[in-house]
């Protein structure tokens, strides 16, 4: 990963931060939601060196009727329920709503970093990184002008000009390195 500067990280939530709902499902309820081993310890390691976090996620279940404005900011307080028992916290949330195709913020699309850019104060997102599981979080922290991290067991998964690694918490450990390295 490129060493410098870290403005900011903005995270994809499900397969990223939780564990991901079976193709097709959706984590609709807060006591479905469960993080993914050494997320909110990474997280933390963020807060505690003073890299604002942001979580960017497509909850196409809301389109779907599966779920309500409401259930997901129940999930959503859970998350950061959750967070806080291990210390750690996001500073803002943002999600897209929409079905496939029919906005301008659904990622690959870079509106949601873009909206969490504005909200974290930054001027751009060129020494920020986004990272998610899927290659439409990759997509979209290009398209956004972020650096990237693809978040995969297989390290030959595509990339799309970005990083790949195992886990949330080993791909901030590495940036964490990094940018100390600089410093």
């Amino acid at each position: 990963m490129t060493a410098g500067r870290l403005d900011a990280v903005l995270l994809d939530r499900d397969g990223t931060v939780n564990v991901k709902a079976p193709e097709g499902d959706y984590v609709t309820q807060p006591d479905d939601l469960r993080l993914l081993p050494g997320a909110a310890r990474a997280i933390r390691a963020l807060n505690d060196a003073g890299v604002p976090v942001a979580v960017v996620t497509n909850q196409r279940g809301i389109a779907l009727g599966r779920m309500t404005e409401g259930d997901l900011a129940a999930v959503h307080a859970r998350l950061a329920e959750l967070l806080a028992a291990a210390g750690a916290h996001v500073d803002a949330v943002f999600h897209c709503p929409h079905e496939e195709g029919v906005c301008a913020c659904r990622k690959p699309g870079p509106l949601l970093l873009e909206r969490a850019r504005d909200a974290l104060g930054l001027a751009d997102l060129r020494c920020s990184v986004m990272i998610g599981d899927a290659l439409s979080d990759v997509q979209a922290g290009l398209a956004a002008g972020a650096r990237t991290v693809r978040l995969s067991a297989d390290p030959r998964a595509e990339a799309a000009g970005g990083t790949v690694a195992p886990t949330l918490l080993d791909a901030v450990s590495e940036l964490l390195a990094a940018r100390a390295a600089v410093a």
